[in-house]
């Protein structure tokens, strides 16, 4: 173990994501069983350059590893895009005698990490933190499970008033550049389609299937849309112009939005945050630095976050193939 590292600063930054709460209450009593302080700075980056931080210890983060949300608050910095605000950053590190920055975000907050570790040597380790699950270095992100869930449950209900009524729902989840919550949830959720950034299907092709769908005798269709897909212009414009084509089903949309990133983490991502939270200090204490931690095939990975950074992992397209023979 490296005796260099004494004090650790942790924090959340990007959008919030289910279990978060989770891996800091790992990461604050792995410093406190490894003899270690940790600071938490709140809103991020931009909670360094303010000092905005609290001493933190295991009484600090009982009865959170339920709670969603994160209890560091969580923000985009834009004076930490700047050379600036790194240095004012560095300077209210330097003066709190932190050794090393405990990551809990995305890639655009590892990013940031890498950029300030280069520039002033400060260690930094990633736990990947984002509903999206679009971080590549790691199978699962924290948060992803939940929002999954949240997704089912919600087009679960739908489809009762989808069935009752004769009606087309195009139900839009998150995933701007990635379609991995559309495509698990549309699998999970018995989607007749599902529209993902990654597979541009194009109009006539979900036109076909809708068809197809209702020779088969179906009265009722839920299509799962990504929000980055490009079918149509917008979720609203692509249902309209489907009810245009097929007049014999009500066209109806819902966007479930904001819901799926709220609410209590679900078994798995408490446990891979704890698991992931733990192991981030045990690689700061083995002298890793400019890291990545995730999961792969079950096992604790370390992955440079300079490599990671370029992109998000592929998409299943083996479920792609399963949900088509699925929608007969």
């Amino acid at each position: 173990m490296s005796k260099d590292i004494k004090k650790i600063g942790v924090m959340t930054s990007g959008g919030d994501a289910p279990g978060m709460n989770a891996a800091i209450r790992a990461v604050v009593r792995a410093c406190a069983y490894y003899d270690i302080k940790c600071l938490g700075f709140y809103r991020g980056y931009q909670g360094i350059i303010e000092n905005d931080y609290e001493e933190m210890s295991p009484r600090s983060v009982k009865n959170i590893i339920n709670k969603g949300g994160t209890i560091l608050k969580s923000a985009r910095s834009k004076d930490f895009r700047t050379k600036e605000g790194r240095q004012k950053a560095y300077d209210n590190l330097k003066e709190a005698k932190v050794d090393a920055l405990v990551l809990i975000g995305g890639d655009g907050t590892f990013t940031g990490g890498l950029i300030f570790s280069q520039e002033y040597d400060i260690p930094v380790v990633g736990i990947p933190g984002t509903i999206d699950n679009d971080i590549r270095g790691t199978q699962f992100t924290i948060g992803y499970d939940t929002a999954l869930n949240t997704v089912v449950e919600a087009v679960d209900k739908i489809r009762d008033t989808a069935s009752s009524h004769n009606r087309l729902f195009f139900i839009e989840v998150m995933g701007r550049d990635a379609g991995f919550i559309a495509l698990n949830s549309g699998v999970g959720a018995g989607a007749e389609e599902i529209l993902i950034p990654e597979e541009n299907i194009g109009l006539d092709t979900l036109l076909e299937s809708l068809k197809r769908s209702r020779r088969s005798g179906k009265t009722s269709s839920i299509v799962i849309v990504a929000e980055g897909d490009k079918t149509g212009e917008n979720v609203f414009e692509l249902a309209e112009e489907v009810g245009k084509r097929l007049p014999e089903y009500e066209a109806k949309v819902t966007v479930i939005g904001h819901l799926q990133r709220g609410g209590s983490p679900s078994c798995f991502d408490r446990v891979l945050a704890s698991r992931l939270g733990v192991k981030a200090i045990e690689f700061l204490l083995d002298g890793k630095r400019d890291i990545m931690v995730g999961i792969e095939n079950n096992i604790i990975t370390a992955s440079d976050i300079d490599a990671i950074k370029t992109g998000h992992h592929d998409i299943n397209r083996e479920l792609l193939r399963i949900s088509d023979i699925l929608s007969i």
